[in-house]
Protein backbone atom coordinates (compact mmCIF):
# COMPACT_ATOMS: atom_id res chain seq x y z
CA UNK A 1 0.00 0.00 0.00
CA UNK A 2 1.15 3.51 -0.76
CA UNK A 3 -0.28 6.73 0.71
CA UNK A 4 0.70 9.87 -1.23
CA UNK A 5 0.30 13.62 -0.75
CA UNK A 6 -0.36 13.40 2.98
CA UNK A 7 0.72 15.92 5.58
CA UNK A 8 2.72 13.52 7.74
CA UNK A 9 3.24 13.92 11.48
CA UNK A 10 6.01 11.36 12.10
CA UNK A 11 6.22 12.46 15.79
CA UNK A 12 9.86 11.33 15.86
CA UNK A 13 10.79 14.15 13.47
CA UNK A 14 9.51 17.32 11.80
CA UNK A 15 6.19 17.49 9.95
CA UNK A 16 6.37 16.55 6.26
CA UNK A 17 4.02 18.89 4.43
CA UNK A 18 3.64 16.73 1.30
CA UNK A 19 4.72 13.19 1.93
CA UNK A 20 4.23 9.49 1.30
CA UNK A 21 4.14 6.28 3.32
CA UNK A 22 4.78 2.81 1.85
CA UNK A 23 3.71 -0.33 3.68
CA UNK A 24 4.40 -3.99 3.01
CA UNK A 25 3.50 -7.11 5.01
CA UNK A 26 2.16 -5.08 7.92
CA UNK A 27 5.21 -2.81 8.26
CA UNK A 28 6.16 0.70 7.18
CA UNK A 29 8.93 0.24 4.62
CA UNK A 30 9.46 3.85 3.55
CA UNK A 31 8.23 7.33 4.44
CA UNK A 32 9.27 10.86 3.54
CA UNK A 33 8.64 13.86 1.27
CA UNK A 34 7.09 13.26 -2.14
CA UNK A 35 10.33 14.21 -3.93
CA UNK A 36 11.88 11.08 -2.39
CA UNK A 37 9.07 8.78 -3.52
CA UNK A 38 10.54 5.46 -4.72
CA UNK A 39 9.76 4.58 -8.33
CA UNK A 40 8.92 1.00 -7.44
CA UNK A 41 5.27 0.67 -6.41
CA UNK A 42 4.35 -1.39 -3.33
CA UNK A 43 0.70 -1.95 -4.28
CA UNK A 44 -2.49 0.09 -4.18
CA UNK A 45 -2.06 3.86 -4.14
CA UNK A 46 -4.28 6.15 -2.06
CA UNK A 47 -4.10 9.89 -2.69
CA UNK A 48 -4.57 11.56 0.70
CA UNK A 49 -4.95 15.03 -0.86
CA UNK A 50 -3.39 16.88 2.07
CA UNK A 51 -5.05 14.95 4.88
CA UNK A 52 -3.05 14.63 8.11
CA UNK A 53 -1.37 11.26 8.59
CA UNK A 54 -0.50 10.34 12.18
CA UNK A 55 0.72 7.22 13.96
CA UNK A 56 -1.96 5.07 15.53
CA UNK A 57 -2.89 6.54 18.89
CA UNK A 58 -1.78 4.72 22.04
CA UNK A 59 -3.54 4.68 25.41
CA UNK A 60 -1.06 3.52 28.03
CA UNK A 61 -3.58 2.88 30.83
CA UNK A 62 -6.95 1.23 30.28
CA UNK A 63 -9.06 -1.70 31.40
CA UNK A 64 -10.47 -2.35 27.94
CA UNK A 65 -11.57 -5.92 27.33
CA UNK A 66 -11.36 -6.70 31.05
CA UNK A 67 -14.14 -4.40 32.26
CA UNK A 68 -16.41 -5.23 29.34
CA UNK A 69 -18.99 -3.13 27.56
CA UNK A 70 -22.62 -3.21 28.75
CA UNK A 71 -22.08 -6.05 31.22
CA UNK A 72 -22.17 -6.35 34.98
CA UNK A 73 -20.33 -8.88 37.09
CA UNK A 74 -20.26 -11.41 34.23
CA UNK A 75 -17.89 -9.27 32.18
CA UNK A 76 -16.04 -7.59 35.05
CA UNK A 77 -12.63 -9.21 35.55
CA UNK A 78 -10.84 -6.06 36.63
CA UNK A 79 -10.20 -6.67 40.34
CA UNK A 80 -9.51 -9.91 42.24
CA UNK A 81 -10.63 -8.62 45.65
CA UNK A 82 -9.86 -11.78 47.60
CA UNK A 83 -6.14 -11.18 48.18
CA UNK A 84 -4.35 -7.80 48.36
CA UNK A 85 -1.24 -9.09 46.56
CA UNK A 86 -1.87 -10.91 43.27
CA UNK A 87 1.15 -10.36 40.98
CA UNK A 88 0.66 -13.80 39.41
CA UNK A 89 -2.58 -12.70 37.67
CA UNK A 90 -2.20 -11.99 33.95
CA UNK A 91 -4.30 -9.62 31.88
CA UNK A 92 -3.61 -11.96 28.99
CA UNK A 93 -5.97 -14.47 30.61
CA UNK A 94 -8.80 -11.96 31.11
CA UNK A 95 -9.07 -9.83 27.95
CA UNK A 96 -12.07 -10.40 25.70
CA UNK A 97 -10.76 -9.27 22.28
CA UNK A 98 -14.31 -9.28 20.87
CA UNK A 99 -15.48 -6.62 23.32
CA UNK A 100 -17.26 -3.95 21.24
CA UNK A 101 -15.06 -1.20 22.68
CA UNK A 102 -12.09 -2.44 20.65
CA UNK A 103 -14.03 -1.64 17.50
CA UNK A 104 -14.76 1.84 18.86
CA UNK A 105 -11.05 2.29 19.55
CA UNK A 106 -10.13 1.44 15.97
CA UNK A 107 -12.77 3.82 14.62
CA UNK A 108 -11.11 6.63 16.59
CA UNK A 109 -7.61 5.76 15.40
CA UNK A 110 -6.53 4.18 18.70
CA UNK A 111 -4.58 1.13 17.54
CA UNK A 112 -2.58 0.16 20.65
CA UNK A 113 -3.45 0.03 24.34
CA UNK A 114 -2.13 -1.14 27.68
CA UNK A 115 -4.82 -2.95 29.65
CA UNK A 116 -4.96 -4.93 32.86
CA UNK A 117 -6.04 -5.15 36.49
CA UNK A 118 -7.60 -2.29 38.42
CA UNK A 119 -6.44 -0.65 41.63
CA UNK A 120 -8.24 -2.63 44.34
CA UNK A 121 -5.04 -4.45 45.33
CA UNK A 122 -1.67 -2.98 46.35
CA UNK A 123 -0.21 -5.41 43.77
CA UNK A 124 -2.83 -6.17 41.14
CA UNK A 125 -1.15 -8.23 38.44
CA UNK A 126 0.47 -8.16 35.02
CA UNK A 127 -0.48 -5.61 32.37
CA UNK A 128 -0.46 -6.30 28.64
CA UNK A 129 0.30 -4.06 25.64
CA UNK A 130 -1.85 -5.08 22.70
CA UNK A 131 -3.38 -4.00 19.41
CA UNK A 132 -7.04 -3.03 19.30
CA UNK A 133 -7.72 -4.91 16.08
CA UNK A 134 -7.97 -8.69 15.83
CA UNK A 135 -9.97 -11.62 17.19
CA UNK A 136 -7.37 -13.87 18.82
CA UNK A 137 -5.68 -12.27 21.83
CA UNK A 138 -2.36 -14.06 21.36
CA UNK A 139 -2.04 -12.51 17.89
CA UNK A 140 -2.85 -9.02 19.24
CA UNK A 141 -0.09 -8.95 21.86
CA UNK A 142 2.65 -6.38 21.51
CA UNK A 143 4.28 -7.22 24.85
CA UNK A 144 3.13 -9.36 27.76
CA UNK A 145 3.72 -8.60 30.47
CA UNK A 146 4.47 -4.98 29.68
CA UNK A 147 4.40 -3.91 33.35
CA UNK A 148 3.21 -4.89 36.84
CA UNK A 149 0.27 -2.97 38.31
CA UNK A 150 0.68 -1.47 41.81
CA UNK A 151 -1.80 0.79 43.62
CA UNK A 152 -1.60 3.28 46.47
CA UNK A 153 -4.12 5.61 48.11
CA UNK A 154 -7.85 5.27 48.63
CA UNK A 155 -8.72 2.28 46.49
CA UNK A 156 -6.90 -0.53 48.34
CA UNK A 157 -7.89 1.09 51.66
CA UNK A 158 -11.56 1.20 50.74
CA UNK A 159 -11.75 -2.35 49.41
CA UNK A 160 -10.11 -4.01 52.40
CA UNK A 161 -11.68 -1.71 55.01
CA UNK A 162 -15.02 -3.17 53.94
CA UNK A 163 -13.60 -6.65 54.53
CA UNK A 164 -11.96 -5.66 57.83
CA UNK A 165 -8.66 -6.93 56.44
CA UNK A 166 -5.23 -5.45 55.84
CA UNK A 167 -4.62 -2.94 54.33
CA UNK A 168 -6.94 -0.31 55.78
CA UNK A 169 -4.31 2.45 55.91
CA UNK A 170 -1.79 3.93 53.52
CA UNK A 171 0.94 2.64 55.82
CA UNK A 172 -0.27 -0.93 55.49
CA UNK A 173 -0.55 -0.67 51.70
CA UNK A 174 3.06 0.47 51.45
CA UNK A 175 4.18 -2.16 53.95
CA UNK A 176 2.54 -4.99 52.00
CA UNK A 177 4.27 -3.86 48.80
CA UNK A 178 7.63 -3.60 50.56
CA UNK A 179 7.17 -7.05 52.08
CA UNK A 180 6.52 -8.66 48.71
CA UNK A 181 9.45 -6.88 47.08
CA UNK A 182 11.81 -7.87 49.91
CA UNK A 183 10.62 -11.47 49.69
CA UNK A 184 11.25 -11.41 45.96
CA UNK A 185 14.86 -10.35 46.43
CA UNK A 186 15.33 -13.17 48.92
CA UNK A 187 13.64 -15.61 46.54
CA UNK A 188 16.04 -14.66 43.76
CA UNK A 189 19.01 -15.31 46.05
CA UNK A 190 17.56 -18.64 47.21
CA UNK A 191 17.08 -19.76 43.59
CA UNK A 192 20.64 -18.74 42.78
CA UNK A 193 22.08 -20.67 45.74
CA UNK A 194 19.93 -23.70 44.98
CA UNK A 195 21.12 -23.71 41.38
CA UNK A 196 24.77 -23.49 42.47
CA UNK A 197 24.23 -26.41 44.83
CA UNK A 198 22.29 -28.45 42.29
CA UNK A 199 19.08 -28.33 44.30
CA UNK A 200 15.53 -27.21 43.61
CA UNK A 201 14.01 -24.07 45.16
CA UNK A 202 10.39 -24.30 46.25
CA UNK A 203 8.23 -22.57 43.61
CA UNK A 204 6.28 -19.45 44.62
CA UNK A 205 3.93 -18.13 41.92
CA UNK A 206 3.72 -14.62 43.38
CA UNK A 207 7.46 -14.15 43.78
CA UNK A 208 8.13 -15.76 40.42
CA UNK A 209 5.88 -13.13 38.82
CA UNK A 210 7.67 -10.31 40.65
CA UNK A 211 11.16 -11.57 39.85
CA UNK A 212 11.36 -9.83 36.41
CA UNK A 213 11.11 -6.46 38.20
CA UNK A 214 14.62 -7.13 39.51
CA UNK A 215 16.14 -9.34 36.82
CA UNK A 216 14.69 -7.95 33.58
CA UNK A 217 13.76 -4.37 34.43
CA UNK A 218 10.02 -5.02 34.04
CA UNK A 219 8.39 -1.68 34.91
CA UNK A 220 5.82 -1.09 37.60
CA UNK A 221 2.88 1.18 36.85
CA UNK A 222 1.79 2.68 40.16
CA UNK A 223 -1.75 4.04 40.62
CA UNK A 224 -1.42 7.25 42.67
CA UNK A 225 -3.57 10.40 42.68
CA UNK A 226 -2.57 12.49 45.69
CA UNK A 227 0.83 14.12 45.98
CA UNK A 228 1.67 12.17 49.14
CA UNK A 229 0.83 8.87 47.41
CA UNK A 230 2.94 9.89 44.41
CA UNK A 231 5.84 10.52 46.79
CA UNK A 232 5.34 7.09 48.37
CA UNK A 233 5.40 5.56 44.90
CA UNK A 234 8.72 7.24 44.15
CA UNK A 235 10.12 6.29 47.57
CA UNK A 236 9.33 2.59 47.25
CA UNK A 237 10.45 2.33 43.62
CA UNK A 238 13.75 4.06 44.32
CA UNK A 239 14.31 2.05 47.50
CA UNK A 240 14.21 -1.15 45.44
CA UNK A 241 15.81 0.38 42.30
CA UNK A 242 12.79 -0.36 40.13
CA UNK A 243 11.77 0.98 36.74
CA UNK A 244 8.46 2.78 37.25
CA UNK A 245 5.81 5.18 36.00
CA UNK A 246 3.06 6.93 37.98
CA UNK A 247 -0.48 6.37 36.72
CA UNK A 248 -3.04 9.22 37.04
CA UNK A 249 -0.68 11.62 38.87
CA UNK A 250 -3.70 13.85 39.59
CA UNK A 251 -1.88 16.18 42.00
CA UNK A 252 1.35 15.92 40.06
CA UNK A 253 1.08 19.59 39.14
CA UNK A 254 1.77 20.41 42.82
CA UNK A 255 5.12 18.58 42.82
CA UNK A 256 6.07 18.84 39.16
CA UNK A 257 9.62 19.96 39.96
CA UNK A 258 10.21 16.93 42.19
CA UNK A 259 8.89 14.57 39.51
CA UNK A 260 11.12 16.14 36.88
CA UNK A 261 14.17 15.95 39.15
CA UNK A 262 13.62 12.21 39.59
CA UNK A 263 12.90 11.63 35.88
CA UNK A 264 9.44 10.24 36.65
CA UNK A 265 7.15 9.26 33.77
CA UNK A 266 3.54 10.30 34.38
CA UNK A 267 0.39 8.89 32.78
CA UNK A 268 -2.03 11.79 33.15
CA UNK A 269 -5.77 11.22 33.25
CA UNK A 270 -8.60 10.70 33.05
CA UNK A 271 -8.99 14.40 32.29
CA UNK A 272 -12.75 14.44 31.64
CA UNK A 273 -14.14 13.05 34.86
CA UNK A 274 -16.23 13.95 37.85
CA UNK A 275 -14.47 14.34 41.20
CA UNK A 276 -16.17 11.21 42.51
CA UNK A 277 -13.85 10.59 45.46
CA UNK A 278 -11.75 12.71 47.84
CA UNK A 279 -8.37 12.09 46.16
CA UNK A 280 -9.73 13.61 42.92
CA UNK A 281 -10.48 16.87 44.73
CA UNK A 282 -8.06 18.93 42.63
CA UNK A 283 -8.44 17.14 39.30
CA UNK A 284 -7.63 19.55 36.46
CA UNK A 285 -6.92 19.09 32.74
CA UNK A 286 -4.12 21.64 33.17
CA UNK A 287 -1.92 19.01 34.86
CA UNK A 288 -0.34 17.57 31.66
CA UNK A 289 0.77 21.04 30.54
CA UNK A 290 2.24 21.88 33.94
CA UNK A 291 4.09 18.56 34.09
CA UNK A 292 5.41 18.90 30.53
CA UNK A 293 6.62 22.45 31.16
CA UNK A 294 8.54 21.22 34.21
CA UNK A 295 10.26 18.55 32.10
CA UNK A 296 8.21 15.49 33.06
CA UNK A 297 7.60 12.84 30.39
CA UNK A 298 3.83 12.51 30.02
CA UNK A 299 1.30 10.32 28.30
CA UNK A 300 -2.42 11.08 28.31
CA UNK A 301 -4.78 8.25 29.27
CA UNK A 302 -8.52 7.57 29.40
CA UNK A 303 -8.54 4.89 32.12
CA UNK A 304 -11.22 3.25 29.95
CA UNK A 305 -14.05 2.71 30.76
CA UNK A 306 -13.86 5.77 33.05
CA UNK A 307 -13.51 7.76 29.84
CA UNK A 308 -14.50 5.70 26.76
CA UNK A 309 -11.41 4.81 24.73
CA UNK A 310 -12.60 6.64 21.58
CA UNK A 311 -12.28 9.98 23.38
CA UNK A 312 -8.50 9.74 23.87
CA UNK A 313 -7.72 12.40 21.20
CA UNK A 314 -10.37 14.69 22.71
CA UNK A 315 -8.61 14.37 26.08
CA UNK A 316 -5.39 15.44 24.38
CA UNK A 317 -7.22 18.38 22.80
CA UNK A 318 -8.54 19.44 26.21
CA UNK A 319 -4.99 19.40 27.56
CA UNK A 320 -3.98 21.69 24.67
CA UNK A 321 -6.78 24.09 25.61
CA UNK A 322 -5.38 24.16 29.15
CA UNK A 323 -1.77 24.88 28.19
CA UNK A 324 -0.10 21.77 26.77
CA UNK A 325 1.69 22.55 23.47
CA UNK A 326 -0.01 20.94 20.48
CA UNK A 327 3.00 18.88 19.41
CA UNK A 328 3.45 17.62 22.98
CA UNK A 329 -0.20 16.55 23.06
CA UNK A 330 0.22 14.50 19.89
CA UNK A 331 3.34 12.94 21.33
CA UNK A 332 1.49 12.17 24.59
CA UNK A 333 -0.87 9.81 22.74
CA UNK A 334 1.71 8.29 20.37
CA UNK A 335 5.46 8.07 20.88
CA UNK A 336 5.81 8.95 24.58
CA UNK A 337 3.45 6.20 25.82
CA UNK A 338 5.25 3.77 23.51
CA UNK A 339 8.59 4.80 25.04
CA UNK A 340 7.31 4.64 28.62
CA UNK A 341 5.95 1.13 28.01
CA UNK A 342 8.99 -0.15 26.14
CA UNK A 343 7.17 -0.80 22.85
CA UNK A 344 8.51 2.10 20.75
CA UNK A 345 10.44 -0.28 18.49
CA UNK A 346 7.07 -1.27 17.02
CA UNK A 347 4.62 1.61 17.48
CA UNK A 348 4.34 5.31 18.25
CA UNK A 349 5.80 7.01 15.17
CA UNK A 350 5.92 6.91 11.39
CA UNK A 351 9.26 5.27 10.66
CA UNK A 352 10.46 2.41 8.43
CA UNK A 353 10.47 -0.89 10.28
CA UNK A 354 7.57 -0.04 12.57
CA UNK A 355 4.11 -1.56 12.43
CA UNK A 356 1.89 -0.04 9.76
CA UNK A 357 -0.55 1.55 12.24
CA UNK A 358 -1.71 5.03 11.27
CA UNK A 359 -4.72 7.22 10.59
CA UNK A 360 -5.66 9.89 8.08
CA UNK A 361 -7.66 12.89 9.31
CA UNK A 362 -9.13 15.54 7.01
CA UNK A 363 -8.82 18.06 9.86
CA UNK A 364 -7.24 18.61 13.28
CA UNK A 365 -7.49 15.20 15.03
CA UNK A 366 -7.69 16.69 18.52
CA UNK A 367 -10.97 18.53 17.97
CA UNK A 368 -14.36 17.16 18.99
CA UNK A 369 -15.60 17.13 15.37
CA UNK A 370 -12.62 15.16 14.05
CA UNK A 371 -13.11 11.66 12.71
CA UNK A 372 -10.48 9.63 10.88
CA UNK A 373 -11.30 9.10 7.23
CA UNK A 374 -9.12 6.03 7.12
CA UNK A 375 -7.42 3.87 9.76
CA UNK A 376 -4.67 1.40 8.94
CA UNK A 377 -3.75 -1.30 11.41
CA UNK A 378 -1.03 -3.83 10.67
CA UNK A 379 -1.19 -2.80 7.03
CA UNK A 380 -4.94 -3.52 6.79
CA UNK A 381 -7.42 -0.76 6.01
CA UNK A 382 -10.29 0.03 8.38
CA UNK A 383 -13.01 2.63 7.78
CA UNK A 384 -15.38 3.13 10.73
CA UNK A 385 -14.14 -0.19 12.00
CA UNK A 386 -14.98 -2.02 8.74
CA UNK A 387 -12.48 -3.33 6.26
CA UNK A 388 -12.70 -1.60 2.87
CA UNK A 389 -11.97 -4.04 0.07
CA UNK A 390 -11.14 -1.38 -2.51
CA UNK A 391 -10.54 2.08 -0.99
CA UNK A 392 -11.57 4.85 -3.38
CA UNK A 393 -9.38 7.77 -4.30
CA UNK A 394 -12.37 10.08 -3.77
CA UNK A 395 -12.60 8.94 -0.14
CA UNK A 396 -11.75 12.34 1.27
CA UNK A 397 -14.40 14.08 -0.79
CA UNK A 398 -17.04 12.06 1.06
CA UNK A 399 -15.64 12.26 4.61
CA UNK A 400 -15.12 15.86 5.60
CA UNK A 401 -14.73 18.13 8.61
CA UNK A 402 -16.59 21.40 9.24
CA UNK A 403 -13.39 23.32 9.96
Amino acid sequence: MRIIHAKIYPISGPVVEDGFVDTLKGKIVAAGPMEELPKLSVGEVIDARGARLLPGFIDSHTHIGICEDSLGFEGDDINEQTDPCTPQLRALDAVNPLDYCFEEAVRAGVTSVVTGPGSANPIGGQLIAMKTYGRFIDDMVIKAPVAMKFALGENPKSVYHEKNETPTTRMATAALIREQLAKTREYIEKKKRAQEEGELCEFDAKLEALEPLFTKGLPIHIHAHRADDICTAMRIAEEFSLNYAVVHCTQGHKIADALAKRHVAAMSGPLISERCKPELHELTPATPGILQKAGVRISIITDHPVIPIQYLPICAGLAVREGLPYEAALRAITLTPAEICGISSRVGSIEPGKDADFSLFPCDPLTIAAKPALVVGGGEIFISGMKEEAPRQDLFEKIGCPF
